[in-house]
């Protein structure tokens, strides 16, 4: 069975919801306390939503400096697949793993409402299993999701193929900018989430586990999560097993 943990740190909420929708893609979720240092041998990372730490001072800017963080970075380094979600998307920029930031929303609110985003690419351990291009139909719940990074970075992740996701309309057409409904905190270039330039960490802020089955009334995001699974899977069958020391073949 595929161990992928589940990082839990002090006003996570959606780390239940995460190990279970894990649970329906096919792995055997394990949740990991922000305390500890030790990864307990899991294949890949998940950082869940909520507000980890109450999202004082910053979103994410507290729970970076978790101990488990340490581990998670090391991990990543060493080529292990990580996933930030929401409040996770921002524990990642915050410790470097991704780049650029999460802004408050352009309309200075918090946002809970079902948006529809596209991936950008198919082709990522992310996203192979989420079938067609198409807009895939899932709830935000934040209020600080505004993507932001300067030109320069913005230009680099789109020629480097950085650029997960993407708020788009109904046609799969891209989203705009500010005051298009279709971009629900005014993200630049409607981006939804990000890569770092191996292709091994990703963030995006909507959340697949809570449209992970039918009952929830999407599940979209069931195809993220179980790319996610069997791409550690696969790497595991292939004998590619990261840890926090070196990937051990």
């Amino acid at each position: 069975m595929t161990r992928i943990g589940v990082v839990v740190f002090p006003g996570s909420n959606c780390d239940t919801d995460t190990l279970h929708g894990l649970e329906v893609a096919g792995a055997e979720p394990v949740a990991l306390w922000h305390e500890q240092a030790s990864l307990d041998g899991v294949q890949a990372v998940v950082l869940p939503g909520g507000f980890a730490y109450g999202d004082y001072l910053r979103a994410g800017v507290i729970a970076r400096f978790s101990p488990i963080m340490r581990s998670v970075s090391a991990f990543a380094a060493a080529g292990g697949l990580v996933l930030g979600i929401c409040n996770g998307f921002q524990v990642l920029a915050e410790a470097g793993l991704v780049p650029g930031a999460l802004l408050r929303n352009r309309g200075l609110r918090f946002l809970g409402r079902d948006v529809l985003i596209s991936a950008e690419r198919n082709d990522t351990a992310f996203t192979w299993l989420s079938g067609e291009r198409r807009p895939l139909r899932m709830p935000v719940a934040h209020g600080e999701g505004c993507y932001f990074a300067d030109d320069e970075t913005l230009d680099q992740l789109e020629r480097d193929g950085q650029v997960l996701f993407r708020y788009v309309h109904a046609d799969g057409t891209r989203a705009g900018e500010v005051g298009d409904p279709a971009n629900p905190n005014g993200s630049l270039r409607a981006i939804a989430g990000v890569m770092n330039a191996a292709g091994n960490v990703a963030g995006l802020m909507p959340h697949p586990e809570r449209a992970a089955e039918a009952v929830l009334g999407s599940e979209d995001g069931l195809g993220i999560l179980r790319s996610l699974v069997e791409a550690t899977r696969r790497r595991a069958a292939e004998g590619i097993v990261p840890t926090v020391a070196g990937v051990v073949r």
